[in-house]
């Protein structure tokens, strides 16, 4: 089975420069991961639209990169430079900022704390990058292409060449998009290699959508403005199946820094 690019995926583990610049992206058009909003038509675009306009009328925090270091990390002798922090931190403190914005919840963030999360992210991330390197996991120039047209179907674009113009807005050249797309595909593979990652069962995705439906149920939610479960059947399968992804991920990260040399230096 293979195992599919999620927007799920992108808040976790593998939180490559390529995917967490989308991510901002994603959320600029209105993006959604909530099956919940299945079914809104549109009412998501509009949600997105008054938050951003309620942005432009306070002053946006901007994220201060001035104590990373040049390498902000070793991992057996590959270094995590500055430049891929930065691109990597600034989206994510972007897409933070736009979601505490929409919520309500203001604008504080906990900087040190981000980049601490970042840099364990990128950290485990070039582990399972070397661990895919090891393994002889190599992604061809195909399979760039499909990565580029996973990621644009979950983003809400049209096309991987989509992906590409919509990163280079964000000042990524299109050669390192595709590289990071096979990053991205050789740390798949290689996590799908590894690890038993299984279609939910039919009763388990029932269970999952009872539990959103109480959830939203205690959030406001009306009965008629919920999605019915064959609305979003799918999307919760992909859920569940990128949540066994992401533990599988953490637990083989963990276990190949346990037997590897990994300083960081924040």
């Amino acid at each position: 089975m293979k195992v599919r690019s999620t927007s799920a995926l992108r808040r976790t583990l593998a939180a490559l420069t390529l995917t967490a610049a989308l991510g901002l992206t994603a959320a600029c058009s209105g993006g959604q991961d909530d099956p919940s909003q299945a079914s809104d038509g549109g009412g998501q675009a509009a949600a997105s639209d008054s938050g951003g306009a309620a942005a432009g009328d306070q002053q946006m925090p901007e994220a201060d990169v001035s104590d990373v270091p040049d390498v902000v990390a070793e991992v057996n002798g590959e270094e995590v430079t500055k430049d891929e922090f930065v691109q990597t931190y600034e989206s994510q403190f972007q897409q933070l900022m736009m979601q505490q914005q929409q919520s309500g919840a203001g604008t504080e963030v906990d900087q040190d704390e981000l980049k601490s999360q970042v840099a364990e992210q990128l950290v485990n991330n070039e582990l399972l990058r070397q661990g895919a390197a090891d393994a002889g996991i190599e992604a061809s120039d195909e399979d760039v292409d499909t990565t580029l047209d996973e990621i644009a179907q979950q983003s809400g674009l049209d096309s991987g060449d989509e992906v590409v113009s919509a990163l280079e807005q964000q000042g990524i050249d299109e050669k390192q998009v595709r590289e990071d797309a096979a990053s991205q595909f050789a740390i798949t593979s290689y996590i799908e290699k590894e690890a038993d990652v299984s279609e939910p069962s039919e009763e388990e995705l029932k269970e999952q959508y009872d539990a959103m439906v109480e959830q939203q149920s205690q959030a406001g939610a009306s009965s008629e403005e919920m999605p019915s479960f064959d609305e979003v059947k799918d999307q919760l399968a992909e859920q569940a199946t990128t949540q066994q992804q992401n533990e599988a991920a953490t637990e083989l990260a963990g276990s190949l820094r346990e037997s590897g040399d990994v300083t960081i230096n924040l």
